[in-house]
């Protein structure tokens, strides 16, 4: 176009933009013929017309007397964008008005803050404990923010801030100033019904991914009440649920009673400190769920610290009311960083941390906590587990279940001043010994590695289980010693300096040297002193260091270990009596071990398990014992798929037992007795022989009249099993009770009300038709046939 004419065009836009609505006009005429387009062409037109409205209206023109009056007319026109009903023309005004407010707050940052940016949090912000209205002089009731003005800014904050998302500083300096009264917002809508909930989530999601990690930890430190970097919302304003699904900011009276306004205090506490964990769980990924919670732990660390020096200060007579305050200020600021701890370790998941950055820190924080407080008292238990636990944590890395990197040693030899402290501070003599060895491995890069530092992708406290974790003294007076008897009280106490020269040796490689012949091999004779340390690892009161000291007696079964060996019968005790604890960890691993040592020698502790399932140990709780029967079962299933063909010399032996075991009174068991029994039955296939009668016997008694359903699924899977097993073998194995089966089945189908029961009786019928299509109609192939005449 010609210069006068984009001139004379300029002009009227600019008188046309200063009257009122006149950005709404001019908007409207330049988006006008753009509404309707269709296709990504148009689309992408449509894009390029907002964005050069939008740099039109941050433009102030020539014939505006000062920058600062432009800005008092169009901005409010400019929020006005935002609330266009129009469904059509939404989206481009929306698209206009936030490129406009971003633009203008890069260009003018002081003008658009204080011409759109408080204009829009104007709601927020009149409700925060910064606000300039002096709420105390409401009466109460007054309604500070009504519900539809509130639910129009936390749309218009969302549209603005995280769907323009621009992360500049002025934005999000002006939106932490309205965090707090957004978090009230989320908290309230979390424990009741609103639309509101959504919104402010993702707005606080925005900010915390946007902002730098330090500033995102200020502002959940303050939104737990634990700083005073975010103004949260006023202690008169209350949050009211609105008629239309939002919310009302509104003045309460003061409580006069304090009973009372303790106990709102502290539900608000409590239901903020719910929503900061609900919140948290959706920045996993991120590890900003990490690192506050290792700033959390710091925390505590420090308040451990104050609780130490606050006995020892002398408080003067006439600063006792300020030393009352600060006291009372401190007991508060403790028990909240407890409260908050103590919700995080329930919510957060295993996966809060995310690199070995996270790891060190946490251990970090423990160590300095155990320095500063070493474990003494009535949480002495609970802290020195927590201590083992970040000190095996820090063993795992070094033992190889972790490829570390000289990045990864470099960030870990920040543990070493704590770990020199721990060494010579710590009451206990083996976690010094263990401080120190896990400083001698992080310094050599784990190329000296003491004793008692692990190898093993599971060794949790070390290459001996339960070295740092325990000390002899404590091993229970039902552990088995390794020759047959308890050890005496004297080896019973503990030694340090005996241990360490103990460590010594086998860390060079060399046996202790022995007085006298050697002893012959048999289970009579004395333990070597590093299966006889496993051996009491294995009854450790810490659920790492026994399920690893379980782990290594397995590995030493699969290597064939001479030692281990001779000690069969020991190590079977001692795995079945771990059979019976009730961490999953723990118990799993004793089933792994007596999996393998079955394995090796069948003949022997197969029968032993046998009657250990059928006649579990006198002493104990039906429920116990029905549940050690179970796991006992899974024992059993085990090793019959370790041995394979061979399985078939036990068969009668087997399938007696778990018979037996479907009768039992209790339902768990019976299912758990016909599930080891299906899988059994295929396993053996065409070897099940003349037994499949009281097979089919039992499951179909017991799927026309057990009360229990889970032990009517049970039995119907056994007949899917069976005849996956069988495959096309069924017409011969099963040739007298394949009508039998069938009619089960059928009446399965038609009669029972569980539909999982159904479900497997389908299940059993598709396998059954498939079968017997293959018999009836074999594939027909063509064959080749070549015949010398004579």
């Amino acid at each position: 176009a010609p210069a006068w004419l984009r001139r004379l065009c300029g002009c009227l836009l600019s008188e046309r933009l200063l009257r009122p609505n006149g950005v709404q006009a001019v908007v409207r005429g330049v988006l006008e013929a753009t509404g309707g387009g269709a296709g990504a062409e148009a689309a992408a037109l449509d894009w390029r017309k907002c964005d050069a409205v939008a740099k039109i209206l941050a433009s102030c023109p020539q014939q505006c007397l000062s920058l600062e009056d432009y800005y008092r007319q169009v901005c409010p026109q400019i929020l006005d964008l935002l609330h266009i009903q129009d469904k059509v023309a939404a989206r481009q005004f929306q698209r206009v008005a936030t490129t406009t407010v971003l633009t203008m707050a890069r260009e003018h940052p002081q003008l658009a803050e204080r011409h759109l940016l408080q204009p829009l949090l104007s709601p927020l912000l009149r409700c925060s404990e910064a606000a300039e209205l002096a709420v105390e002089d409401l009466a109460a009731g007054t309604m500070l923010v009504s519900e539809a003005e509130l639910g129009s800014c936390v749309e218009d904050v969302l549209k603005v801030y995280v769907v323009a998302n621009d992360s500049s500083s002025l934005l999000l300096g002006s939106l932490q100033s309205v965090l707090g009264v957004v978090f009230s917002l989320y908290s309230f809508a979390k424990q009741n019904v609103s639309y509101l909930r959504s919104p402010c989530q993702e707005i606080l999601l925005w900010f915390l991914e946007k902002a730098e990690r330090e500033r995102s930890l200020a502002v959940l430190e303050g939104l737990a009440g634990l700083g005073s970097t975010v103004p949260t919302l006023h202690p008169r304003c209350r949050v009211c649920a609105g008629s239309e699904g939002g919310a009302t900011i509104a003045v309460e009276d003061t409580i006069s009673d304090e009973d009372e306004a303790l106990y709102r205090k502290i539900s608000s506490e409590q239901c903020h400190v719910q929503s900061l964990v609900e919140l948290l769980s959706h920045c996993q990924k991120s590890g900003l769920a990490g690192d506050f919670f290792i700033h959390c732990l710091k925390e505590l660390a420090q308040v451990a610290a104050e609780d130490k020096v606050a006995p020892n200060l002398a408080v003067e007579p006439e600063e006792s009311l300020l030393e009352l305050e600060k006291d009372q200020a401190r007991q508060e600021r403790k028990l909240l960083v407890l409260q908050l701890v103590a919700a995080l370790c329930e919510s957060v998941s295993d996966t809060v941390f995310t690199d070995i950055v996270q790891v060190q820190e946490f251990v970090a924080a423990v160590l300095q906590r155990a320095c500063v407080s070493p474990a003494q008292g009535p949480g002495a238990a609970a802290e020195a587990q927590t201590l083992a636990m970040a000190m095996g944590l820090v063993a795992t890395l070094l033992g190889g279940a972790v490829q570390l990197q000289s990045s990864d040693f470099s960030v870990l030899k920040r543990l070493v001043p704590l770990l020199e402290e721990l060494s010579h501070t710590y009451p206990e003599p083996l976690t010094q010994e263990l401080a120190s060895d896990l400083r001698i491995a992080i310094c050599t890069h784990g190329a000296c590695a003491p004793s008692t530092v692990g190898t093993a992708a599971d060794g949790v406290l070390g290459r001996k289980p339960g070295m740092g974790a325990r000390s002899p003294s404590g091993i229970p007076s039902g552990a088995p010693s390794p020759g047959g008897s308890r050890a005496p009280p004297q080896h019973r106490q503990s030694n340090p300096l005996a241990h360490r020269e103990r460590s010594t040796e086998q860390s060079t490689g060399h046996k202790p040297s022995a007085i006298g012949p050697t002893p012959a091999p048999c289970a009579d004779s004395p333990a070597p002193a590093g299966l006889q340390e496993l051996l009491v690892s294995a009854y450790d009161p810490q659920p790492p260091a026994r399920a690893a000291a379980l782990r290594h007696l397995a590995r030493l079964v699969t290597q064939q270990d001479p030692e281990a060996l001779r000690f069969q019968e020991k190590l079977l005790q001692v795995f079945l009596e771990n059979v019976q604890h009730e961490d999953a960890f723990v118990y799993l691993s004793a089933i792994q071990g007596i999996a393998l040592l079955s394995s090796e020698y069948p003949e022997r502790i197969l029968p032993v398990l046998l009657a250990q399932y059928e006649c579990p140990a006198q002493g104990t709780e039906d429920a116990m014992a029905a549940v050690t029967r179970m796991k006992l079962g899974e024992v059993l299933m085990r090793i019959t798929r370790a041995l394979g063909d061979m399985v078939f010399q036990h068969r009668e032996q087997l399938i007696r037992t778990f018979l037996r075991g479907a009768r039992d009174p209790d339902g768990a068991l019976r299912a758990s007795s016909l599930s080891n029994l299906g899988e059994l039955c295929q396993h053996l296939g065409f070897q099940l022989g003349s037994i499949v009668q009281e097979v089919t016997c039992c499951v179909t008694a017991i799927a026309r009249t057990d009360p229990k359903a889970e032990v009517r699924r049970a039995a119907v899977h056994v007949v899917v099993l069976l005849l996956r097993g069988l495959s096309e073998k069924v017409t011969e194995v099963l040739r007298d009770v394949l009508l039998d089966l069938y009619r089960l089945l059928k009446h399965v189908v038609t009669a029972e009300h569980d539909g999982a029961t159904v479900l497997h009786a389908q299940l059993a019928l598709e396998e059954l038709d498939t079968i017997m299509r293959r018999v009836l109609f074999p594939l027909q192939t063509l064959e080749k046939k070549i015949i010398v005449l004579p």
